[in-house]
């Protein structure tokens, strides 16, 4: 049986954006695009609908590339059970403003998800906040996945 990975929004924009001048954005696309093309089919891949809509925003251009990088990824149900633990963790380790993440995090857990795969290291993959979201999780009976970046699959 594989491994199950939650997709968080910044996996499917670092893979179809245009490369970045940045350098550091520029390895991480590479990363997660080597990912994608060595890693993704040892993997069951699911997504939700924050996803979705996330991946809607901005430049209508790249919104159809994240769109059609997703078009067949399950999506994961947003339950009450998930809304629940999404405001335990704003109570808790995720700050207000980044509710959205709290509910990445929340889904993954919920729905018993082996990795949440992001590179969301603001909020989501934090090592500061990373002991308080487990802690959070484990409260409400859910296990938290592993919370990683492609990096750490291309370098294990």
């Amino acid at each position: 049986m594989k491994q199950r990975i939650y997709l968080e929004t910044t996996i499917v924009s670092y893979l179809t954006a245009r490369l970045s001048r940045d350098l550091i954005t520029a390895s991480q696309q590479q990363l997660t695009r080597q990912w994608w093309d060595e890693q993704k089919p040892g993997f069951e891949l699911f997504v939700s609908d924050v996803v979705i809509e996330e991946a809607k925003s901005g430049d209508s251009e790249a919104s159809a590339k994240r769109l059609e990088a997703l078009i067949e990824i399950p999506k994961l149900a947003i339950s009450e059970e998930s809304l629940r633990l999404s405001e335990a963790l704003v109570a808790g380790p995720i700050p207000p403003n980044a509710e959205t993440d709290a509910v990445h995090i929340a889904i993954a857990a919920t729905n018993g998800m082996d990795f949440l795969l992001t590179w969301n290291c603001r909020h989501i993959s934090n090592p500061m906040l990373r002991r308080d979201i487990i802690e959070v999780c484990r409260l409400a009976n859910c296990e938290c996945p592993v919370i990683c970046s492609p990096r750490d699959f291309l370098e294990s």
